[in-house]
């Protein structure tokens, strides 16, 4: 095994992202988020360290659902306050040549020709290095942010997202001919304008003239990523995606939802290299063993309980927080009421701290390592042999300690089994996916079924 694997860093335009709690480490610098020199240094560390993309998770609601409201996501800063990721990704393309920037945005809220041309527009100012998550948003607040009373039903946003991207490969693939562009100084003419068309879509959820306002960039369509783990999202991922961020709690688990991922491509006609697969890792790395396992406890030590309730919108149903942490799970019960209904998972003798530092835990999932470059490399070697799967989204702690730690231990281990890049090759995002020579969507991909104003009418 010899082929250099994908490493996102895992990002948020936010204090908080997912290690709650950790905003208060002395070595974190989170409360910077709102400081563009913050971005570009850290995007200057990332390429440094050879990182494919910085990855930018968002949301566009607050989390309420603990205790009926957003206070404790306020105070423990679970995603809010959070900034638009989009706007960090020009100055961050400004100060680097080859880093890729993936950003979430969803398909529920907002219409697909103004994002259209945003996402045009950012792959044309970082040189076709633009990636887009796609998301169908799941936080009922934000549903209430956009004038509807509560989320969409599942199903239908994803029947909403099938659409929005099928409007969004009609403009970026096309509305505009390669050659649309002529620059033609002696005739005054910039845009030969038979070579650009309305799409003049009629769908259920979207009408949309056209044309595309942007012309062509270099990848036309960003490169898709997305996430599900429903047999819907799966099959739109299998669908759409060209990198799927999958889940399990077991190497088996990975291994079985890689090969159903790949197996539902194949049914809509795209071979299994045309979709890698990633997967989130919790990497912390030291010059020795009992240093990185010292970090480890530090970050556990200071990591919220309230902070990981808020986000999962209070968990296990129990409001943990409102006992004393000697308490047994068990007395809970014993008294009835709504906590008690939702107790019995917890085996006897439980007590509520005990259920609390199981709630912070980082340590789940097999995709978790501790221990020096060597330990963390012959971890991910395994993990790779064993799954399948092509990449990996480093999750922070602090920054920019936990880059700085994996670049300065585990990249030099990953370099030497020709794991990681010795250096980055020239091209686009998609090209360092699949290789030079495909800057844009292959010809099994859907949204390739557009070129040239083909199949638009």
């Amino acid at each position: 095994m010899s082929v250099p694997l994908l490493f996102n860093l895992f990002e948020m335009n936010t204090v908080g992202h997912i290690s709650h709690g950790l905003w208060t480490h002395p070595h974190n610098n989170r409360h910077r988020y709102t400081d563009l020199d913050f971005w570009t240094a850290e995007a200057k560390l990332l390429e440094e360290g050879l990182f494919d993309a910085v990855f930018l998770a968002d949301v566009i609601g607050a989390y309420d659902g603990y205790r009926d409201g957003p206070e404790t996501a306020l105070r423990e800063a679970v995603q809010i306050p959070n900034n638009d990721p989009l706007l960090l990704i020009p100055a961050m393309a400004a100060v680097t040549k080859h880093l890729g920037f993936v950003a979430t945005f969803s398909t529920t809220y907002e219409p697909p020709f103004a994002f259209a041309r945003r996402a045009s527009t950012l792959d044309h100012l970082t040189k076709g290095r633009f990636g887009w998550n796609v998301v169908t948003s799941y936080l009922p607040n934000a549903a209430r942010n956009f004038g509807l009373d509560d989320e969409l039903d599942h199903a239908e946003r994803y029947d909403r997202a099938h659409e929005y991207l099928d409007v969004l490969y009609k403009l970026w693939e096309g509305s505009w001919d390669d050659d649309a562009v002529v620059r033609d100084v002696a005739n005054r003419v910039y845009t030969d304008s038979s070579k650009v068309r309305p799409i003049d879509h009629a769908g259920k959820y979207f009408r949309v003239a056209g044309p595309h306002l942007s012309e062509p960039s270099l990848q036309r369509t960003p490169v898709i990523y997305q996430a599900g783990s429903s047999t819907t999202g799966r099959d739109f991922a299998a669908t759409h995606a060209e990198a799927v961020f999958v889940g399990g709690s077991s190497l088996e688990d990975f291994r079985n939802t890689i090969d159903d991922i790949h197996r539902r491509g194949e049914v809509v006609g795209r071979p299994r290299g045309s979709i890698k697969t990633l997967a989130s890792a919790v990497l912390i790395a030291g010059r020795t063993r009992e240093a990185a396992q010292e970090k480890a406890k530090e970050f556990e030590r200071m990591s919220s309980a309230e902070g990981y309730l808020a986000h999962a919108g209070g968990g296990s149903g129990i409001d943990l927080a409102a006992y004393p942490p000697e308490t047994r799970i068990s007395d809970i019960r014993s008294t009835g009421g709504r906590d008690a209904a939702t107790t019995s998972r917890y085996a006897p003798g439980v007590t509520v701290g005990d259920a609390l530092r199981d709630v912070t835990r980082f340590d789940r999932g097999p995709f978790y390592a501790v221990g020096t470059g060597t330990d963390i490399a012959d971890a991910i070697e395994s993990w790779v042999e064993k799954t399948g799967i092509d990449g990996f989204n480093l999750r922070q702690f602090t920054s920019p300690g936990t880059v700085e730690d994996f670049v300065e231990y585990v990249v030099p281990e990953l370099q030497t089994r020709g794991l990681y890049r010795l250096a980055y090759e020239p091209g686009t995002l998609r090209e360092r996916l699949f290789g030079a020579g495909i800057p844009r969507l292959q010809s099994t991909h859907p949204g390739a079924r557009y070129r040239g104003g083909a199949a638009l009418f």
